[in-house]
């Protein structure tokens, strides 16, 4: 079914449970209507058909087009005897799941978090970077070189994707790893990098962060956007071809690093407001914003993100977590019988306030198609790094995201151009302004 394409009235319905967009002329709203109830009122199998046809689209689609996610998380120890890429049981992402949930390619991160800016911390900064650098080169050319390849350009991508193996591209998030050196960012393309977020969960000397850190005693803001420092930054990347990244930071930030750049920017992992107003979302004006700087948002697959998590929700599994002293090491700690336990605790709590699922991901999706056009969605999951819905949670799961395109009727050029085909747009064309230059 195609999608169609006009600009008159929306209609909104939801034929088999899941929203769907769609836009109709008005005269034949009425056609629609009793076309639409006379599928719902068809007997079971009917139903069974559609989805099977879906399903059936799907799989031809997904095998395809080079489905791309451009953030994964890895921890400092990815690559090692301990954490082997190959087979991360624990994790969300390993090549094996990739495989099987055809993820043809990520962008891996070199992500350290805010810390003090002392010339202790950008040291520390440049180091952890550095071990990031150095685990995933080892995944891409020691390791498993043969079933995941390194890519530093979107041609290569598409070279590596068309030789039959995964795609790994790497991008560095929080600038904070530069400290005040803009030396390094000639240090970090050519270790591979392509884009950079400016900022994170933190002010740091490029800008103001969405999410100012308590810890650091941050206000609400310090420079009023990008500083004077940052714009030399926004400068460099685009003489270097690598993106800025526009996620994380404050909305100030944003326009004013998209307003200096003079090449399209991209938001690596980030959600709408309209539909789920938090700190880390973009409201309509960025989106705007976004799309007439010909970039790209990449819709991120984060819980919180995509439908606000209600306090009772978080408050209980605190409470939880606590009563059962599990921390960030997960409940690995607990006997066989009290991991039981606190797994059928949180099980009813799921129940009680539900996560986000793959069709909630998909109206953000649909939110930002509608508002900025085709040519500039794309789609990140920010697994390793929190993120994750019911349905995507994992990248065996990765077919699920595009039987619900397809059932909402998206075909396998707009499905192609939301998995790769917006972000490797943008991509090229940074390289060719960094060469015109």
């Amino acid at each position: 079914m195609m999608r169609p394409r006009s600009n008159s009235t929306i209609a909104t319905f939801s034929p088999f449970g899941s929203t769907c967009r769609r836009q109709y002329p008005a005269g034949i709203m009425l056609c629609i209507g009793v076309l639409l109830l006379g599928a719902v009122c068809q007997p079971g199998n009917a139903r069974a058909a559609s989805e099977a046809e879906v399903d059936e689209q799907a799989r031809r689609i997904h095998s395809s087009v080079m489905v791309m996610d451009t953030h994964v998380d890895i921890p400092f120890d990815f690559a090692s005897d301990s954490d082997d890429p190959a087979q991360r049981p624990d994790a969300q992402v390993d090549l094996a799941r990739m495989e099987s949930g055809g993820l043809d390619a990520a962008f891996f991160i070199v992500y350290v978090g805010q810390a003090e800016r002392t010339e202790a911390g950008y040291r520390q900064a440049v180091s952890d970077a550095a071990t990031k650098f150095d685990a995933i080169h080892r995944m891409t050319s020691e390791l498993y070189g043969d079933r995941i390849g390194l890519a530093e350009t979107a041609a290569e991508a598409r070279e590596i994707f068309a030789d039959g193996r995964l795609v790994a591209m790497i991008g560095v998030e929080n600038g904070f790893v530069i400290g005040r050196d803009l030396a390094l960012l000639q240090e970090y393309r050519d270790r591979g990098a392509r884009y950079l977020t400016l900022v994170h969960n933190g002010h740091n000397d490029i800008g103001d962060s969405a999410q100012p850190s308590e810890r650091l005693g941050d206000t609400e803001q310090e420079h009023g956007g990008l500083s004077p420092f940052g714009e030399q930054v926004v400068d460099e990347l685009n003489r270097l071809g690598m993106l800025v990244d526009i996620s994380h930071v404050s909305r100030q930030t944003m326009m004013d690093a998209t307003r200096r750049s003079s090449a399209p920017v991209i938001a690596s992992h980030s959600a709408v407001t309209a539909l789920a107003d938090h700190p880390r979302n973009m409201n309509d004006e960025q989106l705007r914003m976004l799309r007439d700087n010909g970039g790209v948002v990449q819709i991120v697959a984060f819980d919180s993100y995509i439908k606000r998590v209600p306090a009772e929700k978080t408050d209980a599994l605190a409470t939880l977590r606590r009563e059962f002293g599990v921390g960030n090491g997960g409940i690995n700690g607990l006997t066989p019988e009290r991991q039981v336990e606190y797994e059928t605790l949180a099980a009813a709590i799921e129940t009680r306030w539900p996560s986000s699922t793959v069709a909630d991901f998909v109206d953000h999706i649909e939110y930002a198609v509608d508002l900025m056009g085709i040519d500039h969605v794309g789609i990140s999951s920010d697994f390793g790094g929190g993120g994750g819905v019911t349905g995507w949670d994992h990248a065996g799961e990765t077919l699920n995201v595009t039987r619900e395109l397809v059932r909402r009727g998206y075909n396998e050029e707009e499905i192609g151009k939301i998995w790769n085909g917006n972000v490797l747009r943008v991509l090229e064309q940074a390289e060719r302004i960094a060469a015109e230059r």
